[in-house]
């Protein structure tokens, strides 16, 4: 079969609610669009698979600055009011365009209203790729990108990636590209993330692009033993338990490094016993497929003990990605634009996790952002767009510096899960002990850089694994960098908030890492 090879103005990297916005508001302002996901662009990523409140708040100014306040001292004071604002705005607008044009069936309150502070992953999903479609979007499905296209000048300038379904290799020349390929978890079975590899970092970096707030990237979720749904918020109606039945003093949702610490030495186990007859309603029909294990192995999580770990969700849950250069979420690389969990989350939620809400709100908003920039970006090219002789980008994984025989992808990723999925390396942060991981990192990378090559429909595992690698080097560099706690990033070594280390870090680079201070006009003082 021949190589498919595409025309677009715009190409939108993803599948999830970001990537979904950003190709329909494209199409919308004029653009010709083609969007790839690694799976099927509405059932795939951790949106698609459960529900997730909103960050929907009303256009009143003391509910506004509610909303802005409640995280930024969470977050370090690293947000950005302005940002904030503009999330508050878009995200507004955007639900109300769910409701009134997408005829998405929000729940109506007792006063008969409707209540549009949350979705539901699997109909919000399946109306966004609707609207996508009648749009005029042509939709690669089972297409995972595998490398950027750049031209003479270094501009972003398409992707190319494989056809799983086809056996079919394809290139996508484009005036500007949208990465919306999601965070990073690792592998770790989180619900949802098993194609969130930080496949995007990667190849932004590979272009030249940074990443801003990696330290900020030790999220791990509480879910029971027996399932990968990861439900956090409903953990603040638990008790949690020693092995022996005892109370485990001082955990809680918002104390899981009380739980982590006892997990490294035995099973720790939960009961939901705080939550009463209307908030346990509540949670059913909030958030169904959270009870579906408990109801098919016969337990009852109200009344008894299951057992529970915590899954890494990396910068899917953290706030760490690609470095924001615009309004628009341009990238510093001409053509390049970042929305949703790949792009960094610090201007909404600086050090802090945004949750689903946040997140939710910045994907849809950052995805409006980054679609309507890019169609205008390949607008301002012209005719030029389709001539550039443009050649791939991709390195670690396609082009490997040497020629010994390889580390297969599953040995690179089970060498980079040893480093960075233990409580002790990754959430309970020491300088003695992250040290050593990057060491092992290091080492990993560059054995990857030197030998890891696959070729089609294993290509992507190859890349994928080398962007776990290269994700995981940002995330420990820029963790030994900040030598403070602040926000999710906690070191055991340097357990106070520095005010000389109020700023952003950036991170960049593959073969030498590099980390440096952003300057400082980019963030939100203190009040």
């Amino acid at each position: 079969m021949t190589d498919l090879d595409l025309i677009a103005d715009v190409f939108v990297a993803g599948g999830g609610p970001a990537a979904a916005w950003a190709a329909l508001k494209a199409a919308e302002a004029g653009a010709d669009v083609v969007v790839a996901d690694k799976g099927y662009l509405g059932t795939s990523g951790a949106t698609a698979a459960a529900g997730t409140g909103v960050w929907y708040v009303q256009p009143d100014a003391a509910a506004r600055e509610e909303a802005m306040a409640s995280r930024e001292g969470l977050g370090g004071y690293l947000a950005d009011r302005g940002w904030m604002a503009r999330v508050l705005d878009q995200t507004y607008a955007n639900m109300n365009e769910l409701a009134t044009l997408a005829r998405y069936p929000f729940p109506v309150g007792e006063d008969g209203r409707q209540i549009r502070r949350g979705l539901q992953g699997p109909e919000y999903m399946r109306r966004m790729r609707l609207r996508v479609r009648r749009a005029g979007v042509r939709i690669l499905d089972h297409s995972p990108v595998t490398e950027l296209l750049v031209d003479g000048d270094g501009a972003v300038a398409g992707a190319a990636g494989h056809r799983r379904q086809h056996d079919q290799p394809y290139r996508v020349r484009a005036g500007a590209v949208v990465l919306a390929t999601g965070g990073c978890a690792f592998l770790s079975k989180a619900l949802g993330c098993d194609v969130n590899t930080g496949d995007g970092a990667l190849y932004a970096a590979e272009v030249g692009a940074e990443m801003s707030g990696m330290e900020f990237s030790n999220a791990y979720a509480i879910a029971p033993e027996f399932t990968s749904v990861t439900k956090t918020a409903f953990y603040s109606f638990a008790t949690f338990y020693h092995e022996d039945g005892t109370v485990l003093q001082g955990a809680g949702s918002h104390s899981r490094s009380v739980i982590a610490r006892a997990l490294l030495k035995e099973r720790v186990f939960c009961r939901l016993d705080r939550a009463d007859a209307g908030a346990r309603a509540a949670m059913r029909l909030a958030q169904p497929n959270f009870f579906l294990t408990f109801d098919r192995l016969g337990v009852d999580p109200f009344t008894q003990l299951f057992p529970i770990t915590l899954l890494a969700e990396g910068t899917v849950r953290g706030t760490g990605g690609v470095r924001v250069a615009g309004d628009d979420c341009s990238t510093s690389v001409p053509g390049l634009y970042a929305a949703g969990d790949a792009a960094t989350r610090e201007p909404i939620c600086g050090g802090f996790t945004g949750g689903g809400s946040h997140n939710a709100a910045w994907a849809m908003s950052s995805g409006t952002w980054a679609g309507v920039g890019a169609a205008r970006h390949a607008r301002s090219l012209g005719g030029r767009a389709a001539s550039r002789t443009v050649r791939g980008a991709g390195g670690a994984g396609l082009r490997p510096t040497g020629t010994s025989p390889a580390d297969t992808h599953r040995e690179i990723v089970a060498a980079v899960q040893a480093e960075v999925l233990p409580y002790d390396k990754n959430y309970l942060r020491h300088g003695d002990r992250l040290r050593p991981a990057l060491a092992a990192l290091d080492g990993v990378w560059a054995e990857a850089r030197r030998s890891l090559r696959a070729d089609g429909a294993d290509a992507i595992r190859a890349r994928s694994a080398a962007a776990m690698v290269a994700h995981a080097r940002w995330m420990y560099n820029a963790a030994l960098a900040r030598t403070e706690t602040r926000g999710m990033h906690k070191r055991e070594d340097f357990p106070s908030q520095d005010p000389a280390q109020h700023h952003r870090l950036l991170t960049g680079g593959l073969d030498e890492v590099w980390t440096a201070p952003e300057a400082p006009a980019a963030v939100a003082v203190a009040s």
